[in-house]
């Protein structure tokens, strides 16, 4: 198989590096070879963080040049769209329809951009947003978001769905496990 590539961006605190351990422990029990590379250096003051998975039969990095990522799983809408320029051609761009305002705009020196949801539908043929963060605070857990998101990638992915299930029920505290299934189960049934 040729290698595919995901990029998961967002913004520190959303789980996005726990994803990022769930999707390529699925892609390894899958058979694949799986490379994965993060960057999160500001991610703990509300910066933005960025993983990216790559995987195939034989993968010798973990990073995809610009155009070239299959998938987009973005955590946020901003994030979606500075991100936007790693997908390829006919890519899948995922979305959290969710607005966490960045420093600039935080503190009134930016205006976080109203038409986000316009560009990225201008910008790419298959765009999904879904309220993954208003559908994990009805779990009753916010931050049960990222793993709604996965179950939304996996819906999109050729991998079968218990395989998914197998590593979030292992990976999880046990606290949290009928949580993360209810919220893989959430995404992976979305349909906008």
């Amino acid at each position: 198989m040729n290698t595919k590539s995901v990029v998961i961006c967002g913004v520190g605190g959303q789980g996005i590096l726990t994803a990022s351990d769930l999707l390529s422990d699925v892609l390894l029990l899958n058979g694949y070879d799986v490379k994965k590379s993060e960057v999160h250096g500001m991610s703990q003051r509300g910066g933005d963080v960025i993983s990216t998975i790559r995987f195939g039969e034989q993968v010798f990095s973990p990073l995809s040049g610009l155009g070239e990522t299959d998938y987009v799983l973005a955590f946020e809408k901003l994030e979606a769209l500075r991100n936007l320029n790693y997908l390829a051609p006919g890519g899948v761009l995922l979305v959290n329809d969710f607005r966490w305002d960045p420093l600039p705009v935080a503190a009134g020196l930016e205006k976080y951009p109203e038409d986000i949801e316009k560009q990225l539908r201008a910008l790419v043929n298959q765009v999904v947003l879904i309220p993954a963060t208003d559908l994990a605070i009805k779990l009753g857990n916010e931050k049960a978001s990222n793993v709604i998101l996965l179950g939304l990638l996996a819906s999109r992915m050729d991998i079968a769905k218990k395989l998914w299930l197998q590593v979030i029920e292992a990976k999880v505290p046990p606290r949290f496990k009928d949580l993360n299934i209810n919220a893989f189960e959430t995404g992976y049934g979305f349909r906008e």
